[in-house]
């Protein structure tokens, strides 16, 4: 393999001609030995923290069908990418199964309620009862009982039922006293995913009047008034009768159910709110598909970016190793080379030029050198490296690996940012210096790490000094 694209643009400076790339060529170009099973191991903790990057949030959306209509075809977009670029990608067909749902879902006329909460707080007794409540007969209802919360782990644990709650439309969360800190932490979290909730204070026939009022105000301050008092199945009274001979009758009477709260103002959120109670709960749906959807396409695309990133670093730490610079200046070697940029930007659909490329780089080296990281990586590199004094003294060790590092930084930096973009480059926007820096902030980071770290020296240590490879680096 040869390469002929412009390498390692930008202030390199260097009398390195393609010559030097073909003798390295063997032991640094090639993606073998490291590979893609090594990508996941060093920086490892990066491709990880992207799986579990939370997507859009609903919080500050304005939810309305035009917006929800927006977002299946920007939805509709992905999955066609996906289609375009991974054409046998195995997850391709339930996305599209997924959604054909979406336009239904958002015509449907059937409110899905959920009545969820701890063991015990009469959730099965409470729908049992809305169901035969004639004033909300009117709006076609269905209502699902979860598994109760805080009882249980594994396959019906918290997460998964707050998980399936985003598929309702509203939900009804009981409790039977005070909140415990548990209960008020899953409400927050539904306020969070803008799940309409109504809180419901059960059984309150247990407690005296005066405990009743003063449990119901405090639930009121914490949830800003959003709770109604019920008692779904109130316990049994005794009931006694004096007769006029004297004598005294005892029984024991079953209240009737006492749901007036909860029915009136379940009704008036359903009166007013019915059509934007699916809106929203069908924009979650699409927010989640289109989060699946972007993270397949990026796995796609992180897998055509992984061998240029370590081609590009190893070329780096070639150049730097063969010509050894100032700690400080390796940036001018490693930071980023365009041609890189140009590749990492096809791949995500932004379209770069040779000049735009240039500009990107030197905004990179910018970048790297406010936020401290060549001195930094330097630093720890030659900490790692001083453990094997054969490695050490080779000369332009530290610079090589070093050079090799920051790019790879780059390259991760890039790639994690342009996953976050939805419009492409070639609209006018340039970079976006603060989400920049932010990326940069994070990746570096995740890299720092010791193991990662020496991982990666070790690796570098191989690549440069071929007669070294047997020698161990440890930290």
């Amino acid at each position: 393999m040869k390469l002929h694209k412009p390498i390692l643009v930008g202030g390199l400076g260097l009398s390195f001609s393609l010559w030097m790339l073909d003798t390295w060529h063997d032991s640094i170009v090639q993606v073998g030995e490291f590979g893609l099973l090594s990508a996941l191991a060093v920086g490892g903790g990066f491709w990880l923290l992207q799986k579990n990057r939370p997507g859009e949030q609903l919080n500050d959306m304005v939810v309305d069908r035009a917006s929800v209509e927006r977002g299946i075809s920007q939805t509709e977009v992905i999955i066609n990418q996906l289609a375009q670029e991974a054409a046998n990608h195995p997850g391709l067909e339930s996305l599209r199964e997924q959604f054909a749902k979406l336009p239904l879902e958002l015509d449907r006329r059937e409110i899905q309620v959920a009545v969820t909460g701890g063991k015990s707080v009469g959730k099965s007794t409470v729908i049992q009862i809305l169901k035969n409540v004639e004033t909300l007969s009117t709006t076609s209802l269905q209502y699902t009982e979860t598994a109760p919360l805080f009882a249980r782990v594994g396959k019906n644990s918290d997460a998964v039922t707050l998980s399936e709650l985003q598929k309702y439309d509203f939900v009804l969360f009981l409790t039977k006293g005070d909140l415990t800190d548990s209960e008020f932490q899953v409400l927050q979290q539904l306020k969070a995913a803008k799940q309409s909730t109504l809180l419901v204070f059960n059984k309150q026939d247990q407690y005296q009047v005066d405990e009743r009022a003063t449990v119901l105000q405090s639930l009121k301050q914490r949830m800003q008034g959003n709770v109604v008092a019920t008692a779904a199945s109130p316990l049994p009274v005794k009931v006694r009768k004096y007769e006029t001979d004297g004598s005294v009758q005892e029984w024991m009477e079953q209240p009737a159910a006492d749901i007036q709260q909860l029915t009136q103002q379940f009704g008036e959120v359903l009166a007013q709110q019915g059509k934007q109670l699916v809106c929203t709960t069908t924009m979650r749906k699409v927010l989640l598909l289109k989060a699946e959807a972007k993270d397949c396409l990026n796995r796609v695309r992180c897998d055509l970016s992984t061998p240029i990133i370590e081609q590009n670093q190893w070329i780096a730490a070639a150049a730097a190793f063969a010509n050894p610079i100032p700690a400080l200046d390796i940036l001018a070697t490693a930071a980023i080379n365009a041609q890189m940029v140009m590749d990492l930007g096809n791949i995500y659909q932004q379209k770069i030029f040779l000049e735009q490329a240039q500009q990107v780089a030197e905004t990179m080296g910018s970048l790297m050198l406010k936020l401290g990281l060549v001195e930094l990586s330097t630093r720890a590199v030659t900490g790692i490296l001083k453990t094997n004094a054969v490695t050490f003294v080779a000369g332009g060790m530290v610079e090589g690996v070093s050079a090799a590092y920051l790019t790879r930084v780059a390259g991760l930096s890039l790639v994690q940012y342009f996953e976050q973009q939805e419009i492409a480059l070639e609209t006018g926007n340039g970079l976006n210096l603060e989400k920049l820096h932010q990326v940069l902030q994070t990746v570096f980071q995740q890299s720092q790490k010791l193991a990662v770290l020496e991982a990666f020296v070790k690796q570098g240590v191989k690549r440069l000094l071929p007669e070294a490879k047997a020698v161990e680096v440890v930290g």
